[in-house]
C-alpha cells in the first residue's frame, strides 16, 4: 500500500501537525473527547482530525468513531475541509463535515486561532443489532466548541448582556458585573467579535453503510429499497419496498431505470465519449494481462492494442459487450442490446443528474469493479480492498495511471466521466436519451 501512499492515492491531502503548540491543542480535545492523548510529536490528520499515525499508537482506528456512529471530530484548522475523511462507516459524513466547516468559517477560522474546536455528529443510535436499527437514524445533528467552552461562555455572556441592558437596577448587582468580567476574559468582546456557531442539522436520507458487511439505504426514493452485500440477512421488517441482493443485477437494473436513476454514457455515436468506453476497455485488458502474468511494460496506444490482440482469447466477457458498445459509439450501426445479466452492463451507464449522484456512481463502481478509476473515485473502500489481491505489476499500473491521469486534474477528471453537477438554478437535470429504454422495459415487463 506504500506505494499508494507515495503517489497521494491513500493519505493524500491529510493536514500535518507537527509544532509543539498544535500537539498541545490536539491533546487538550483528545483528552476532552475521549480521555486520552497522544506521545506523538508529529502527525497528520483527514477532515476529522482523526490520525492514522494515533490510530496505530492506540491500536484502535476508531478511536473517535466508537461502534461507527456518533463520530466525534477535532477541528485544528478550516483547512481540513479539503482533507478526505478515513475509516468512514457512512457515505454522507463527509459531505455533512465539509458543510459544517464551510457554513461556519469564520467563526471556526477565529476559534481555531487560538484553540482547538471538538464535536460530535450526533444522532439517535448508539449502536445497531439488525439492519432495521439503520432506520432509526434520521436526523444528524452536529455539536462543536472548543475546550474552554468559548461558545457555551459567549452565549451566557450574552445572556448577561441583554439582561444587563433590561434591567433598570443592573449596575448595582455587583455579582453579574463580576461574572460578565470573568467571562469577557477568556471569550473577549463578543459584541465586535461575537462568537458563534450555526445550529446544524442535517436530514440522513439515502447513504450508504459499510455495517452489516455494506447497505445502501435509499429510502427517499419513490420506492424504498435497500440493496445489501449479505443475503443472510433479515429484511422482513424492513420499512422499505424492496431489500435486494447486490447480485441482483436485473431487479437492480429495473429499478435505476424506472426511477430514471442512471444514464448511458454514450447515447449516440460520438468520439469523444466512445474514448471512456476505450479506456474501460483498457482496463479490462490491463486486469486480463496481469492474471496472466504480463509485466505491463511500455503501455503506449500500440502496446494496448498488441496486447488486446495477445489475450483476446482471455478476456472476460465484460469486454465483448463493452467492445459492442464501442463499435457503435465511434463507428455507428446497429445499437447493441444488452441485457442486465451481461457482465458489461453497468460499465455502459453513470448516474443521471440528481441529487444522489454520488452514490448511485458509487453503486456502479461495485457493480462494474474492472473499472479501476471508477473505483477508486467512487468507492474508496472498494478499492484498497481490490488493490490488495492484484499482482505487484498492475499495482504499479494502476498507481502511476491514477497519479498521472486522474490526480492532476481531479475536477477535469470527473466531470468528463460523470457529466456536470446538476444545475442550481432550477433543481433540476436534462436527463440523455436512453436508446435502450422502450425496448428493456418491454421486456421486463413479460
Amino acid at each position: 500500500m506504500m506505494r499508494l501512499v507515495r503517489r497521494g492515492l491513500m493519505y493524500g491531502n491529510l493536514i500535518e501537525i507537527s509544532s509543539p503548540a498544535m500537539v498541545a491543542r490536539y491533546n487538550r480535545a483528545l483528552k476532552h473527547l475521549i480521555n486520552k492523548e497522544t506521545e506523538l510529536t508529529e502527525f497528520h490528520i483527514d477532515i476529522s482530525g482523526f490520525s492514522p499515525e494515533i490510530g496505530d499508537e492506540f491500536g484502535d482506528n476508531l478511536y473517535l468513531n466508537h461502534l461507527g456512529f456518533n463520530r466525534q471530530f477535532i477541528l485544528m484548522t478550516t483547512d481540513q475541509k479539503t482533507a478526505p475523511l478515513l475509516n468512514s462507516h457512512f457515505s454522507t459524513s463527509r459531505s455533512i463535515l465539509r458543510d459544517f466547516i464551510e457554513e461556519n468559517e469564520d467563526q471556526l477560522f477565529a476559534l481555531t486561532a487560538r484553540e482547538a474546536v471538538a464535536g460530535e455528529m450526533l444522532n439517535s443510535v448508539f449502536k445497531v443489532d439488525t439492519p432495521k436499527d439503520l432506520f432509526q437514524i434520521n436526523q444528524i445533528q452536529i455539536e462543536a466548541d472548543t475546550v474552554q467552552s468559548h461558545v457555551k461562555e459567549s452565549k451566557a455572556l450574552a445572556k448577561h448582556i441583554e439582561d444587563f441592558m433590561k434591567r433598570d437596577d443592573a449596575w448595582w448587582d455587583d455579582v453579574l458585573i463580576a461574572q460578565m468580567i470573568e467571562m469577557a476574559k477568556r471569550t473577549g468582546n463578543i459584541q465586535r467579535n461575537p462568537i458563534k456557531l450555526k445550529s446544524m442539522t442535517y436530514e440522513q436520507g439515502n447513504y450508504y453503510t459499510t455495517h452489516f458487511g455494506g447497505i445502501y439505504v435509499f429510502r427517499d426514493l419513490e420506492r424504498p429499497t435497500v440493496i445489501m452485500h449479505d443475503p443472510s440477512l433479515p429484511t422482513d421488517d424492513l420499512p422499505v419496498d424492496y431489500a435486494l441482493d447486490i447480485k441482483d443485477r436485473k431487479s437492480i437494473a429495473q429499478l435505476m431505470y424506472d426511477l430514471k436513476l442512471t444514464e448511458l454514457i454514450v447515447s449516440a455515436p460520438d468520439e469523444e465519449a466512445a474514448a471512456i468506453l476505450q479506456q474501460k476497455l483498457d482496463f479490462i485488458t490491463i486486469a486480463t494481462a496481469a492474471n496472466e502474468g504480463d509485466k505491463l511494460k511500455n503501455m503506449t496506444r500500440q502496446q494496448m492494442r498488441h496486447m488486446s490482440r495477445k489475450y483476446a482469447s482471455k478476456m472476460p466477457p465484460e469486454y465483448k459487450g463493452l467492445m459492442e458498445m464501442w463499435r457503435w459509439a465511434s463507428m455507428g450501426g446497429t445499437f447493441p442490446e444488452l441485457e442486465p445479466e451481461d457482465p458489461a452492463y453497468f460499465y455502459a451507464f453513470r448516474s443521471s443528474q440528481h441529487k444522489n449522484k454520488d452514490l448511485i456512481n458509487m453503486l456502479l463502481a461495485e457493480l462494474s469493479p474492472l473499472d479501476f478509476r471508477q473505483l477508486f473515485i467512487c468507492h474508496k473502500d472498494a478499492f484498497y480492498n481490490a488493490y490488495r489481491s492484484w499482482s505487484d505489476p498492475k499495482r504499479e499500473y494502476v498507481s502511476k495511471f491514477l497519479a498521472d491521469e486522474y490526480v492532476i486534474d481531479k475536477a477535469g477528471a470527473r466531470e468528463e466521466l460523470f457529466g456536470p453537477e446538476p444545475s442550481m438554478q432550477d433543481g433540476s437535470a436534462k436527463l440523455r436519451v436512453d436508446p435502450w429504454g422502450s425496448a428493456i422495459n418491454k421486456r421486463w415487463k413479460k
